[in-house]
C-alpha cells in the first residue's frame, strides 16, 4: 500500500484541488492507498474540508493537531501513522506534481532503491534573495556536516517501509528532516523537476522563518560553529598577545606613547563583539539540549478520524 503524508496549514483552498489531483496519479498507479491528511493547527477551514473529504472517501485519514507545532512535528506525526509498505511527503499546494508519484514508486519497487526524491532544476517564482542565500545554505552545510544535502531538494520524496522505520528511530524533539533523509543513508534516486508555483493561497514560509529553520539545520547536524567560536578565541588571544609586545618594545625603544582611547574602544567593542557572538553560538546549542531533556511530545492530536491508543484504550 501507498500512503502520501500531506502536512497542511491554511489550506483550505489547495485541499480540494490537490485531493483530485493525487487520487488520479495514485488510480493510475493500480495499489492500494490512503491519503493521510495532517492538520497542523490551521486557523481557516482546513480541519472542515478535512472532515468532509473524510466522510465521502474512506481512503482519507486525517490527524489534526491541539495547536501549530510547525511542519517538522506534522511530517513526524505522518511517519508515526503511516500505515503503507510505501510512504511519500507532499505539500498540500500542488507544488509537488502527483504525476511524479508513478515513477517514485516504480524507482523503489522495480529498481531497488529506498529512496526516491524530487529535486527542483529551477528556482523560477521565487524571489532572487531567497534562492541567492538558499544556494549558501547548501554549500556551507555539506562542507561543516557529514550528511548529504543537495541543492534543490525538496520534502517531496517516497521512502520504503525499511526506511521509514529508521527514520523514526531518530526521535529527537529538534527535528531538521533534510538532515534526517540524508542522515540514514539507503539508496536514493534524484529525480529532477521544474518549479511549480503554489495552485491556490499563500506560502507560511517568509525569509525570516527560512533563515531560521536554516539555522536549525546547521546547529542539527554539525558542530562546526562551537569549533569556529573556539577559534576566534585562540585569534584574539594571539592578536592581544602580539600587541602587548608591540607596545611594549615601542615604548622601550623609541619612546612612542601608548595609544588613547579611541584605539582603546575599538578593541573592547571588537573583543566585547566576539565574546558575545561565541556565547551566542554555546547557547544556541545549551538551548537545544534544554529542549531535547525535557522529553516533550512532538505533537498533540486533538481529532482524528481513527483510531488511537489512549492510555491502552481504543478510543
Amino acid at each position: 500500500m501507498i500512503t502520501i503524508i500531506v502536512p497542511c496549514f491554511n489550506e483550505q483552498e489547495s485541499l480540494p484541488l490537490f485531493y483530485e489531483e493525487a487520487k488520479k496519479a495514485l488510480t493510475s498507479i493500480g495499489q492500494p492507498y490512503e491519503m493521510l491528511f495532517v492538520n497542523d493547527g490551521s486557523r481557516d477551514g482546513t480541519l472542515a474540508v478535512l472532515r468532509n473529504l473524510s466522510e465521502k472517501d474512506d481512503k482519507v485519514r486525517y490527524v489534526s493537531f491541539s495547536r501549530n507545532f510547525g511542519k517538522e512535528a506534522a511530517m513526524y506525526a505522518g511517519f508515526c501513522h503511516a500505515k503503507g509498505d510505501y510512504v511519500t511527503i507532499m505539500d498540500a499546494d500542488l507544488q509537488h506534481p502527483p504525476a511524479m508519484l508513478e515513477e517514485m514508486y516504480l524507482a523503489i519497487k522495480d529498481e531497488g532503491y529506498d529512496i526516491v526524491a524530487a529535486r527542483r532544476v529551477s528556482r523560477k517564482g521565487e524571489p532572487p534573495i531567497r534562492s541567492f542565500f538558499a544556494r549558501c545554505f547548501y554549500r556551507l552545510i555539506n562542507k561543516i556536516s557529514n550528511a548529504e544535502f543537495v541543492d534543490g531538494a525538496s520534502d517531496f520524496r517516497m521512502f520504503s517501509r525499511k526506511a521509514v522505520d529508521a527514520i523514526l528511530e531518530l526521535q529527537e524533539y529538534n527535528r531538521f528532516s533534510k538532515g534526517v533523509f540524508g542522515w540514514i543513508g539507503f539508496q536514493t534516486k534524484w529525480i529532477p523537476y521544474e518549479n511549480v508555483e503554489r495552485v491556490a493561497g499563500e506560502t507560511s514560509w517568509s525569509f525570516w522563518k527560512l533563515l531560521l529553520y536554516s539555522l536549525e539545520g546547521i546547529i542539527a547536524f554539525s558542530t562546526a560553529p562551537l569549533a569556529i567560536a573556539s577559534v576566534i578565541g585562540v585569534i584574539f588571544c594571539l592578536l592581544s598577545f602580539i600587541g602587548l609586545i608591540v607596545i611594549v618594545v615601542k615604548t622601550l625603544i623609541w619612546g612612542d606613547p601608548v595609544a588613547g582611547y579611541p584605539t582603546l574602544a575599538c578593541l573592547l567593542l571588537l573583543i566585547g563583539g566576539s565574546i558575545q557572538l561565541s556565547l551566542g553560538i554555546i547557547g544556541q546549542y545549551l538551548a537545544k539540549t534544554y529542549l531535547e531533556t525535557k522529553r516533550r511530545p512532538h505533537y498533540i492530536i486533538s481529532e482524528t478520524n481513527e483510531t488511537v491508543n489512549i492510555g491502552g484504550k481504543q478510543v
